[in-house]
């Protein structure tokens, strides 16, 4: 499966890239005690160290701000997924969890404060690019909402749109019966290479730790 940037998003954001990580033979299920003892410690340290009312000045999240406004989307009326999960934590919701596929994909996502999309790659039709979204771009969100995608950064295969950095589709969610996954790390232009290699290694090491199987490949996007 090849995954492409196509040209209505470099050429709005040229220096955006992918963080991608193929993995084979997982065991989802749910969270182990352990991930969900480290993501609650962490949640609590992140109240301490943040206030609700300055969240958009936090790195990652003032960043993909400034992205969806270059592509053309308000970002306070669709907020990158990354930015609506911290938003939820600060204001002293508890941790969604999911399985433990999905629990280590948001973890990593509100630790670096950058958009992480999970998706079983079984449901998913020939290859994949990120793109800007048309008129026809509309699918059934995880939230439960139909979600028109027109002029919003999305990921799309041979079927049509299924995810992106707001809110990915249920065709493609992550269940206990997954066991072919891709995951996308959404990185803001800022990002530097040293700091994308660190993320990409560390995501895919915990990764396995947690649901086993094999890390068949970790790229950025472009190369």
């Amino acid at each position: 499966m090849k995954v492409q940037l196509d040209a209505s998003v470099t050429e709005r954001l040229p220096q955006l890239s992918l963080g991608i990580l193929h993995y084979s033979g997982a065991s989802v299920s749910d969270s182990p005690k352990m991930l969900q003892g480290r993501i609650n410690y962490f949640v609590e340290s992140l109240r301490l160290e943040h206030d609700p009312a300055r969240l958009t000045k936090i790195e990652g999240i003032r960043e993909w701000r400034a992205a969806f406004k270059q592509v053309g989307t308000d970002p306070s009326r669709y907020r990158p997924s990354s930015e609506a999960l911290l938003r939820r934590l600060l204001q002293g919701n508890a941790f969604f969890w999911i399985n433990s596929a999905v629990d280590v994909n948001n973890f990593f996502s509100v630790l670096h404060a950058l958009p992480f999309g999970i998706y079983d790659q079984e449901q998913l039709v020939g290859d994949v690019i990120l793109r800007v979204g048309t008129s026809e771009d509309v699918y059934e969100g995880l939230n439960g909402r139909e979600v028109n995608m027109e002029g919003k950064l999305l990921l799309s295969d041979d079927k049509g749109a299924f995810g992106s950095p707001i809110v990915d589709s249920k065709r493609s969610c992550v269940t206990e019966n997954s066991r072919n996954l891709i995951q996308v790390i959404f990185f803001h232009e800022q990002v530097s290479s040293q700091k994308k290699d660190e993320i990409l290694n560390s995501v895919g090491r915990m990764f396995t730790e947690i649901n086993g199987g094999d890390l068949d490949s970790a790229y950025i996007l472009p190369v």
